[in-house]
């Protein structure tokens, strides 16, 4: 029987061979974990607004969850991906009969949102070689964007800090401009501009060639990259509209925006929009398992049944335990109306943060969409200059956060240097909100009079 848990990483000296950098600061130690709370070994209590990395959705400590997969375990580990088990057909009659925008009924299971994203453009790929169109192959991408963190994902995304250095092992995709309000990468402002960016994708796809380009991969609300990025209205139904008289696939990246992120079960849902390839984790199962899924039309899938081919799993893809944790997830979000609650929560948190730095005069805007929120920090408001990345504002504003009892989480890239994400659980209550609101203006001073 294993012994009781120490916590050894509450020494320094101890948690710091956890890092992986050599030199790094000692990560913050954490012993457990409880509703929307970091407890530390010390007793001390961190309130989680990020939910960890924009994952926790029905809150730490879910018990049920815990039963869930232990009851599998007991009964079953592991077997290869493609076999069926009792908790992965459960899984996919879930997510068809109940979750899934209409018409995404074929269900492939990862074990995490990168994993999910590459076999998302691997599946595009061989949509079109089976169709007999070996020449699209191109995935057509947003500068801002971020989807994930192998050579794969990497190269379709657009976070310059994490592709630096990889130049020479990435594909060389296109991009398009994101949508970017606060700072129009086209020079123009809304409501005038006519929604120009997203016809700028269409733009990209024609000087590329439609007959080269497999896919557009968008997120349909920007996560930590450019801290939520909501577009206009009218951005995704008619990024749908030119992809359909292209040729061209539509994959929505919805790893931090689906399972009641933004208010809606999918960000898509809010615009009435079915991708023809949805790839999502994260959510799905809150954070208690790694899991990742890729969610795509019959006609996506047909080219590909037709041929006879097959499409390579992952290890890990689809464990019985995560797809355990993953059904009891779901119920607690149906059960308790979850998602629901984020849209209305999230629309008081996000003014309660609008009023307390209405005036700040180091932040250029707070943006969001349901309880995906973004606040971005700049030297001057009226300006909006930036602040140089050599202050390193937002690790500095995320450090501060911690002194006052709340983690913030640490976004930014490019344009939009310096960002600071909220993603709580949608269980938040609101004496914790009020937390928030006190802390978050508080730790940008902090950041901005350490980083002068």
């Amino acid at each position: 029987m294993a012994g009781p848990v120490t916590h050894a990483a509450a020494d320094p000296g101890r948690a710091r061979r956890f890092a992986f950098v050599p030199g790094a600061a000692a990560p913050l130690a954490v012993a457990r974990t409880e509703g929307a709370w970091l407890i530390l070994p010390d007793g001390r209590r961190i309130l989680d607004a990020a939910g960890g990395a924009i994952v926790a959705n029905v809150g730490h400590g879910r018990a049920e969850v815990a039963r869930a997969m232990a009851s599998t375990l007991q009964r079953i580990d592991y077997v290869v991906p493609p076999f069926a088990t009792e908790e992965r057909v459960a899984l996919v009659e879930r997510l068809v009969d109940r979750w899934l925008p209409p018409g995404l009924s074929r269900v492939a299971l990862t074990s995490g949102g990168s994993e999910s994203v590459d076999a998302a453009i691997r599946l595009a790929r061989q949509h079109h070689v089976a169709a007999g169109h070996a020449e699209r192959w191109k995935i057509l991408g947003r500068d801002l964007s971020y989807h994930g963190a192998t050579l794969a994902a990497l190269a379709v995304g657009a976070h310059a800090k994490r592709r630096a250095g990889l130049d020479p092992l990435l594909l060389d995709l296109p991009k398009a401009p994101a949508c970017y309000c606060l700072r129009c990468p086209l020079g123009l402002e809304r409501p005038g501009c006519g929604v120009a960016c997203v016809d700028a994708i269409e733009e990209r796809i024609v000087a590329e060639g439609p007959e080269s380009v497999a896919a557009v991969i968008a997120e349909p609300v920007v996560g930590s990259t450019a801290g939520a990025l909501v577009p206009p209205d009218d951005y995704w139904p008619r990024l749908a509209e030119i992809c359909r008289r292209h040729g061209v696939l539509l994959i929505a990246d919805e790893v931090m925006t689906g399972f009641g992120r933004t208010g809606r079960r999918f960000a898509v849902d809010h615009w009435g929009v079915v991708p023809d390839i949805l790839v999502g984790g994260k959510g799905l199962t809150g954070g208690y398992a790694p899991m990742g899924g890729v969610f795509a039309r019959e006609e996506v899938m047909a080219p590909i049944a037709a041929r006879g081919d097959d499409f390579m799993f992952f290890t890990y893809g689809a464990h019985p335990a995560a797809c355990a944790a993953s059904l009891a997830v779901l119920d607690i979000l149906e059960r308790e109306a979850l998602v629901e609650r984020a849209a209305r929560v999230g629309e008081e948190l996000l003014g309660r943060l609008r009023e307390a730095l209405a005036t700040h005069p180091h932040v250029a805007e707070v943006r969001g969409l349901g309880l995906l929120i973004g606040v971005e920090l700049v030297r001057d408001r009226a300006t909006r200059e930036p602040f140089p990345s050599e202050a390193h504002v937002t690790a500095r504003a995320v450090g501060a956060g911690l002194g006052h009892g709340v983690f913030f989480y640490p976004g930014g890239s490019g344009a939009a240097r310096d960002v600071l994400v909220l993603g709580p659980p949608f269980t938040i209550e609101p004496e914790e909100i009020d937390l928030i609101a006190s802390a978050l203006p508080r730790a940008i001073d902090d950041a901005v009079r350490r980083a002068a």
